[in-house]
């Protein structure tokens, strides 16, 4: 009974910071960031929440599957669960940056760091286990796309200077 407690804690946890992030800047989306000048192959507002569903939901389980072959919480697992939870933690950390504080430089640097923790991430786990690895490559699909759809609004909506009004 226990390691099925395991698994949904693993596979939830991704989606605790996700939803915190979400409710916490939900009222930026409709008033700041649909205002923003955002590039033709922007996805859609609606899509982010299911895309983000499963991509937390499939990187969490993978994180399981990590753990559960490393014996838990042991020192072979230092590294591997390390990088996964830097990158967990940059993850939740890009909305505060974009949408509560509007910064979209910090929001940049953040979802680079991001990228190659994930990569780090998916490196380390590929010779654990297999599936767990490929379980990250839609999220790396994700944030590649995020990537570039950052820095596209990161250059498209210059940052205004104090003192200045449109």
């Amino acid at each position: 009974g226990r390691m099925w407690a395991y698994t949904v804690g693993f596979t939830v946890l991704p989606h605790v910071g996700g939803f915190l992030g979400w409710f916490i800047n939900r009222k930026e989306i409709p008033v700041w960031y649909e205002k923003l000048k955002k590039p033709s192959w922007c996805p859609s507002s609606k899509i982010f929440p299911v895309a983000w569903t499963v991509l937390y939901t499939g990187m969490g389980y993978a994180s399981y599957l990590i753990w559960n072959d490393l014996g838990g919480c042991s020192s072979k697992a230092i590294v591997p669960l390390g990088l996964y939870g830097a990158q967990l933690a940059l993850n939740w950390a890009w909305p505060p940056f974009f949408f509560g504080a509007h910064n979209l430089k910090m929001a940049l640097i953040d979802i680079l760091c991001l990228d190659g923790l994930a990569i780090g991430t998916i490196c380390s786990w590929f010779h654990i286990n297999k599936m767990a690895a490929l379980l990250m490559v839609p999220y790396l699909g994700w944030l590649a796309m995020a990537t570039c759809l950052t820095i596209r609004i990161w250059k498209d909506n210059p940052e205004q200077k104090p003192g200045k009004s449109e």
